[in-house]
């Protein structure tokens, strides 16, 4: 399975894995599990850290670096068509990160996972 990574649930996965559904667990844990992290995510974690809304044991670089590597989670580039997509989603949410996400697992097929209620809303596969 294919799965994109809400930013909080990266967050979560490798600081409070108590957070995540035990659904969400088990597809992560999963031999077949494909794990993508999106350049949005990066870029969230960052401007959370500099707004100290969020707490890391490293700066975003060294952390996230080293969570991709521990949790083999590909990295997801943006791409045109994916901002393209962002203007042709329905008005469900105001959040350009989630809204970018949902673009890039439309676009490429993925299942994000994520506990966020109003990404559920779009026609796009989620899991938790």
């Amino acid at each position: 399975m294919e799965l994109l990574l809400d930013t909080c649930t990266i967050v979560w996965l490798s600081a409070e894995p108590s957070r995540l559904s035990k659904k969400a667990r088990a597809a992560l844990d999963a031999e077949d599990a494909h794990l993508y992290a999106s350049d949005a995510s990066t870029w969230e974690v960052c401007l959370k850290w500099l707004a100290k809304k969020i707490v890391l044991p490293d700066p975003p670089r060294r952390w996230l670096t080293e969570q991709a590597t521990i949790w083999q989670t590909e990295r997801l580039r943006f791409e045109p068509d994916h901002f393209y997509r962002t203007c042709e989603l329905p008005a469900l949410h105001r959040d350009p990160f989630d809204r970018i996400l949902v673009a890039q697992a439309i676009a490429r097929g993925l299942t994000i996972v994520t506990p966020d209620p109003a990404i559920h809303a779009y026609p796009v596969a989620v899991l938790w």
